[in-house]
């Protein structure tokens, strides 16, 4: 059986193009400087509300964690509830804002504490670091890099 010339032309094609965006994904990876931060005393933090946010509940809350020494920047979710904020740890910690914020509204929230198996990774907690994506990502930067 003779292959069309089309489907030669069409299988080429597909693999050139997978070829393409391969060799994309490899010099981005090899090219991505990882972020760096220069203020070492930067944290995030995250608190979980147990109660239904609405848009007047946000704004009161963003006020109230503004208004707090060492909050730097803020992001709430009124869908699931989840406040997650960037704080200056030289002036108060996760656990000193979050009684601070408790203590200006009657909110029915918890404090978000990473735990203990979480602590000391060196990735990103999100990621797995057995899985394919993570061994590609960290060989590509090691031949780059």
């Amino acid at each position: 059986m003779k292959i069309s010339k089309k489907l030669k032309i069409a299988v080429g094609s597909i693999f050139m193009i997978f070829f393409l965006l391969f060799l994309i994904l490899v010099v981005h990876i090899a090219t991505a400087k990882p972020l760096e931060v220069d203020n070492a005393s930067l944290q995030i933090s995250r608190i979980d509300f147990k109660e239904p946010i609405d848009s007047l509940k946000a704004k009161e809350i963003h006020r109230n964690l503004k208004s707090i020494p060492g909050v730097k920047t803020d992001r709430l979710n009124k869908e699931t509830g989840v406040l997650v904020y960037f704080h200056d740890i030289k002036v108060a910690d996760s656990k000193t804002i979050y009684n601070k914020l408790m203590a200006m509204g009657n909110y029915k929230a918890e404090r978000f504490v990473l735990p203990k198996e979480l602590e000391n990774k060196k990735a990103c907690p999100v990621m797995t670091e057995d899985s394919f994506s993570y061994k590609f990502s960290r060989g590509i930067q090691r031949i780059f890099n």
